[in-house]
């Protein structure tokens, strides 16, 4: 029988997928793991959207059966255009999951949060038993920061303050972050907003103190994560 290839029936993904080919390699590595009746915990991004495909093809070509807990709308949606069934962590915990990142560094911390879906991203990986972190070679950095900033998601009202705080911390660089396809900032898949901090070195204790300021809803720094990096 001839393998079907799946592709939603709509652009779900919007940007152009920089670097696809070593994006869907490290995919397909991520998908050959699932085994039918598996709960798996779905991260963001380009990769992670990937991996859904790739997911998709093994339930068209195998009839594998598996539930996915998807950290955003986007990948919810591709979850549901490729015949992956739907849950969340109210109802489900997840046997594994798998994840994208921006930045990695030598001892494996990363910086996540572009998508902004970070308080979903690090709730499902804090939860599941293994998280699987799919990146290509450009993800690697020597020391983490180097490429982007710290995203820290804030409530709106305490926009300021936050600000304040995240100075006090050392920050030297903080930008709210503003959308593109709409007027004013990115508002969050919880409905808040980011600010984007830069930091000259990151020590391990930065994530606990910045989720520690008042307003911080979660932080994109994930630091002594159950994750396993698979790269190609």
């Amino acid at each position: 029988m001839k393998s079907k290839s799946i592709t939603p029936t709509f652009p779900i993904w919007s940007n152009e997928i920089t670097n696809r080919e070593a994006k869907q390699r490290v995919a397909a590595i991520v998908a050959a793991k699932a085994r039918s009746g598996d709960v798996i915990g779905v991260g963001s991004g380009s990769t992670s959207y990937l991996t859904v495909l790739a997911l998709g093809e093994r339930i068209a070509n195998e009839g594998i059966s598996i539930i996915a807990i998807p950290t955003s709308s986007e990948l919810a949606m591709a979850c549901g255009a490729v015949g992956i069934t739907v849950s969340s962590l109210l109802t489900m915990k997840p046997d594994w999951a798998f994840d994208g990142a921006d930045e990695v560094d030598p001892r494996q911390r990363l910086i996540k949060g572009r998508g902004g879906a970070l308080l979903q991203e690090k709730a499902v990986m804090a939860i599941a038993t293994k998280t699987y972190i799919v990146v290509d070679d450009s993800k690697f950095v020597s020391s983490l920061g180097s490429k982007f900033a710290v995203p820290v998601e804030t409530v709106p009202f305490c926009v300021h303050h936050v600000v304040e705080k995240l100075r006090d911390l050392g920050s030297n660089n903080i930008i709210l972050r503003m959308a593109q396809g709409k007027d004013g900032p990115v508002i969050t898949e919880g409905g808040n907003f980011l600010l984007d901090a830069r930091f000259e070195s990151i020590e391990d204790s930065l994530e606990a103190s910045i989720s520690a300021i008042v307003g911080v809803v979660e932080s994109g720094l994930f630091i002594n994560y159950p994750i396993e990096i698979i790269r190609q």
